[in-house]
This record gives C-alpha cells, structure tokens and sequence, in this order.
C-alpha cells in the first residue's frame, strides 16, 4: 500500500536527503534524519536507500519503540536508538539531522575538538553545542541511545568524539540550514587552521558573538527560503522526488 499520510512532511524530509547528498554530506547508504509529526510518531529514512534515491514514499513512519506503521523498507537499527532517545529527551528536537559528514565530523577527532567562534557562520551556534566527549561504539542498544540523548539535553547540536554531528531543529528547513552552515563553519576553521602554520585563530568578543546569534535567530525567513528553493531546484534537476508510487 502507497504511504498517504503526511504528505508534506515526507517530501520535507525527501528533500533534505536528496540535497545533503548533493552536498557530500552522505555517506554510503548510512545516517539518517528524522521527523516527528506527531506525538510518538516520527518519520525516518529508510535501510539500504541511498539519499539520492529516496522518495517521499520510501520514507517509515515509526513509533517510540521502533515499530514501522507505515512503510515498505525496514529501519536501521542505530538509527532508532539515536533518534527515539533524541526525541524522547528533546521536546525541542521535532526534526533530527545526524550525518558524518566531512570538515564536522573531522572536528570530532581533535582531542578536544571545539567549534572556534572565530568566524560568522560558527556565530549562529554560539551557547547551542554540546560535546559528547567519550565514544560510546555504534549505537545498537537502548544504553547507548539514552547515553546519547541525555549528552544532548538542552542543546540544538552535537559533536560526538570519533563519530559524527547531530542538528536538530523545530522544522526541518531550519535544521537543514543550521546542519549546512554547520558544515561550512567548520570547513572554513579547518580550512583557516591549515593555513595558520599554528598561529591562533581570531577571537571574536563574547559579547558580539551573542549578538551576532541572537541577529541571526531572528532571520530564520533566510532558512524558509533556502529550503524553499531546495525544493524548487529538486524539481528541475530530480522530477519524480516527491513520487508517492
């Protein structure tokens, strides 16, 4: 049977995998993102599909404890244990954005590894990190999901040590931006660090750090209209995205 419920939604979340692949932010047919779009009811990406592949209809919708109500693919195990904790931890959380991806992730091998606010794009993050500093191996169990969910308690974005970045986000258009500046953010710290021959990167005042967040926070049209024209793209170049067959 073809999916029919929340249509919008799953082509929200189609979209983002589709483009975070055209991006080089996937990898392999593993990570996921998820949706919540209703209490204890949450939309994920299914096992095995390549991001580019995906259809609004592929996607599962899901409860708390991992049974798929609708959908014709199964679910990858870590990906439940990640996102249900996540969730359930999270009321903030309703969309959930966990990749590997490149210049974010090679942050979390530093010992120590922090985002510099050294640069505007790192700016928007500024009080919303948290670092989840012990690795805890592929999280295949409830422990390590809970383990997971509890480090990222009261924040919107997490490094994990020696694994990867979470974003998450009250829509997924936000959090799809904040996962792309995100990346850029550190590529251009990477980027500068290479560069520097170890000399310290710039230090930007506490107090204009707050600001310059606190401007961006209230431009979140900027991230409407970014994932606006994602879709708008997506239908020119991709046709058959937002297929419900």
């Amino acid at each position: 049977m073809t999916p029919t419920s929340h249509p919008n939604e799953r082509e929200d979340l189609t979209a983002a995998l589709r483009w975070a692949a055209r991006l080089g932010l996937s990898e392999g047919v593993c990570n996921h993102f998820s949706l919540e779009v209703a209490p204890d009811r949450y939309l994920i990406n299914p096992q095995g599909l390549h991001w580019e592949e995906v259809c609004a209809s592929d996607m599962l919708l899901i409860n708390g404890q991992g049974s798929v109500i609708e959908g014709r693919h199964a679910i990858e195990p870590s990906a439940f244990f990640i996102h249900s904790w996540i969730h359930r931890l999270n009321p903030h959380a309703k969309a959930i954005l966990h990749t590997h991806m490149p210049y974010a992730t090679a942050l979390t091998l530093i010992e120590g590894g922090r985002l510099t606010m050294s640069h505007q794009n790192a700016l928007r993050f500024w009080g919303r990190i948290g670092y989840d500093d012990t690795y805890g191996g592929i999280a295949l169990d409830e422990n390590e999901g809970a383990r997971i969910g509890r480090a990222m308690e009261g924040k919107e974005v997490m490094f994990s040590a020696s694994h990867g970045v979470t974003v998450t986000g009250a829509t997924m258009a936000w959090a799809f931006d904040d996962l792309y500046y995100l990346e850029r953010a550190c590529m251009h710290q990477g980027l500068a660090m290479q560069a520097a021959g170890g000399r310290p990167l710039r230090e930007i005042a506490e107090e204009d750090c707050r600001a310059v967040a606190t401007q961006i926070a209230g431009e979140r049209a900027q991230s409407d209209l970014f994932f606006a024209a994602i879709k708008r793209r997506l239908d020119h170049e991709q046709p058959g995205w937002r297929s419900k067959s």
